[in-house]
């Protein structure tokens, strides 16, 4: 009897084993487009996050899941032509990180959904009719306003005689622009004077160093900004010149030598982005999801950078760190 049942399993797997093949070639191959206005070796960590939060959803490359990635390289003329090259290439899904991405995303298609993160105020830049009911074609994670108010709290900490902060932003990024405007409802609230300055590119960078060195601030902060980003050697390399106690907007910054950054994790963000990406491939509608709002954040300190300075980091915010760098 055993022999009889085992010769009906074989010949019964025998005959199935063709269709299961079958079935498995025909598993549905989703196409995935990524948009950044950042240069790949910038945005790395944030893709690389996305891509390891689908494959937790059992999204493998190859296998069930593409990604088409385009970046403008710091170039902002070209998100709106990558955009439309994403949606002649009839991706399921536009993953864009930044505004300046997301907008062109926007502008490109209607209909194909978008999910973003690393935006802020996504609500009054236009991008969704509001956080609980986005409608539309997209949704995401976005900054909050308070962790503008924490960047200027730290610095006080660190340094309570700071008075003036410049404030390093893009001028051509509406959400960078809005980001000013809440830093310095912050900063009147804390007796700190922010002092904005613009820049999109390496020549208005240059005239902006010029300034600073000319107004001499207390301390120089960042917003989050792909454009920012991709000087930040240069901006690190300033603030060390002028030895300027510094915050920025990126933890890469802190790692090529800034003193200190606090903020969202864009990984995390990514990983939340990924969760998104995965309800709508199972058939949710993006207008319906609401917008989440980060609830982890980081503060790296370069201690070396602040031995530099001269300046001792009180044991009340280094306890506070999740990545203290001491080389």
């Amino acid at each position: 009897m055993r022999r009889i049942v085992s010769a009906v399993v074989l010949a019964v797997s025998i005959l199935l084993a063709p269709l299961a093949a079958e079935a498995q070639s025909a598993q549905k191959m989703w196409r995935v487009g990524w948009l950044s206005h950042a240069s790949s070796p910038t945005g790395a960590s944030e893709f690389e996050a996305l891509r390891k939060g689908l494959a937790e959803f059992g999204y493998v490359e190859g296998r069930n899941i593409a990604i088409e990635a385009r970046w403008a390289q710091g170039d902002p003329p070209r998100l709106l032509r990558l955009a439309r090259a994403l949606v002649e290439l009839k991706v399921d899904v536009i993953c864009t990180a930044g505004t300046p991405a997301s907008l062109a995303a926007k502008q490109a298609t209607t209909t194909i959904p978008i999910v973003f993160s690393r935006t802020a105020f996504p609500e009054r830049t236009g991008l969704v009719s509001s956080l609980a009911r986005p409608g539309g074609n997209l949704t995401g994670v976005a900054f909050i306003g308070p962790e503008y108010g924490k960047r200027l709290e730290l610095l006080r900490e660190v340094s309570p005689k700071i008075s003036r902060i410049a404030l390093l932003y893009n001028d051509q990024n509406t959400a960078s622009a809005l980001a000013v405007e809440e830093t310095q409802e912050w900063g009147r609230a804390l007796s700190v004077a922010i002092e904005p300055v613009g820049v999109h590119d390496r020549a208005s960078l240059e005239a902006a160093f010029a300034n600073l060195r000319r107004g001499r601030p207390d301390a120089l902060m960042t917003t989050a900004d792909a454009v920012l980003a991709s000087y930040r050697s240069l901006i690190v390399e300033f603030s060390r010149e002028r030895r300027l106690i510094s915050m920025y907007g990126d933890r890469e910054y802190v790692v090529d030598g800034g003193l200190m950054f606090y903020g969202t994790s864009f990984t995390d963000m990514w990983r939340h982005g990924a969760t998104y990406v995965d309800r709508i491939l199972k058939g949710a509608k993006p207008g319906d999801l609401p917008v989440e709002q980060p609830t982890k954040f980081e503060l790296v300190i370069n201690l070396k950078t602040a031995k530099a300075l001269g300046l001792t980091i009180p044991q009340s915010v280094l306890l506070r760190a999740d990545q203290v760098i001491d080389p």
